[in-house]
């Protein structure tokens, strides 16, 4: 009865409508009032561990993060990496598709979300593609699926939210991603390339080294963003947390001194965006937290565990059986909410089965991206979709072959985990 309230009511406010965190804190209301006869669960503890949950030195990385990124995505900054990664990949058969990938990998290393890149670099992509030769639907479904890697390379917000619902290192989380993510950009170009051949969508001639050395040097500050960030962590430099305040004071300097495309005024703007933007994930940590500690308490993840083990323990097995179940997940669920609510819940069984929980995190957040993906919930979709003037239902048709290659890259990480793990392995 008590996984009926948990996970019934849970989902039943999410189709009713219901804002996340509000049907996240009703549900763990009703299950305190269903389970008041408890020891050791009290109405007191609701303010404890809401508050507990968002008093983490940790979480302080997510609006630096958001800041750095909003700051990169202002002015010509996106326009210089586009142009960079066309004359970089441009004359590959696809073209600005290509571009489109690998200036959605290098904006990656700047912004760690998915919806930014979708909705800021996205407009610039499409724009290029369409007036190129590419058909809408195939520009969008190229930018819908390339935004997807950003919360993959580091800096990523979800991996951040794994790492403090789980206890793992963030620093290490973060180094993980980078393999994966540049694994997700190469299948894409694949699909891109095939694409492109029966299609016969236009590419550029090689523009020559001295345009490309130009282009390079335009977007050389930008660039350097994301090797500062994984330098420092790599080099032991700075923490994760402490990376963010690095990446938001470069963007600063980067687009108010250097560039001087942004007033104080902006400047003033994007940093209420993202206090906005701030509040509404502490929210959902604060509600997921008391979530999760219900849980906990009312031994969930131990009858999970159970249930599990008495069907199979090879743990091959329960990766698969876990990543239909992010899938699933992340159709319906926003991706904070369902990674603070999970991790805790999950996170005992597969330590006992010998699976790294880096190798979790990773399986687990690009699963969720997929998610974004996927209707109903899709943010991603819907994004790209009002940028490109697309009905949902044509975006949605746009998106379907791309996740041939996203879902051959999922399969690729849990089976080898060694593509997750080699890296962060090297800084142990």
């Amino acid at each position: 009865m008590i996984l009926v309230i948990f996970l019934g009511l849970l989902i039943l406010l999410f189709i009713a409508g219901v804002a996340i965190p509000y049907a996240i804190g009703v549900t763990s209301v009703a299950v305190m009032i269903f389970q008041s006869g408890i020891e050791g669960i009290a109405f007191g503890t609701i303010a404890q561990k809401m508050v507990a949950g968002v008093n983490n030195f940790t979480l302080l990385a997510i609006p630096f993060f958001l800041l750095a990124g909003k700051l990169m995505n202002t002015g010509s900054i996106t326009r210089k990496i586009f142009n960079f990664a066309n004359l970089l990949v441009g004359y590959i058969p696809g073209g600005l598709g290509h571009a489109n990938v690998v200036a959605s990998i290098i904006f990656a290393g700047m912004s760690g979300s998915a919806v930014a890149d979708a909705a800021g670099l996205g407009t610039i992509e499409m724009e290029a593609m369409e007036n190129a030769g590419f058909d809408k639907e195939f520009s969008a479904g190229v930018t819908a699926a390339s935004s997807t890697i950003g919360p993959i390379i580091p800096p990523s917000i979800p991996l951040i939210m794994y790492g403090v619902a789980g206890g793992v290192s963030i620093s290490k989380l973060l180094i993980a991603g980078i393999v994966p993510g540049l694994v997700m950009g190469a299948a894409l170009m694949v699909m891109i390339v095939i694409f492109s051949l029966k299609r016969n969508y236009p590419r550029i001639s090689f523009p020559g080294w001295k345009a490309f050395w130009k282009a390079g040097a335009d977007a050389f500050f930008p660039l350097l963003t994301p090797v500062i960030l994984i330098g420092g962590i790599l080099g032991g430099i700075f923490t994760a947390t402490e990376a963010a305040a690095v990446a938001a004071l470069y963007a600063f300097v980067l687009t108010f001194f250097v560039y001087r495309e942004v007033t104080l005024k902006d400047i003033l703007q994007v940093c209420r965006e993202t206090a906005r933007e701030t509040a509404s994930i502490l929210i959902i940590v604060a509600a997921s937290s008391l979530y999760g500690y219900l849980l906990i308490k009312t031994r969930i993840p131990q009858m999970l565990m159970e249930k599990i083990f008495g069907f199979t323990q090879s743990p091959i097995a329960v990766l698969l059986i876990l990543n239909v179940f992010f899938l699933i997940v992340g159709c319906f669920m926003e991706t904070n909410a369902a990674i603070i609510i999970l991790t805790p819940l999950i996170l005992p069984m597969t330590n006992q089965l010998g699976i790294d929980p880096i190798h979790l995190g990773l399986v687990m957040v690009l699963n969720l991206m997929i998610g974004l993906l996927t209707p109903p919930v899709g943010m991603c979709l819907y994004a790209v979709a009002r940028v490109a003037k697309l009905s949902f239902e044509r975006m949605v048709a746009a998106i379907l072959p791309f996740y041939i290659p996203l879902l051959a890259v999922l399969l690729l990480i849990t089976f080898v985990p060694g593509v997750v793990l080699w890296l962060p392995n090297l800084i142990s």
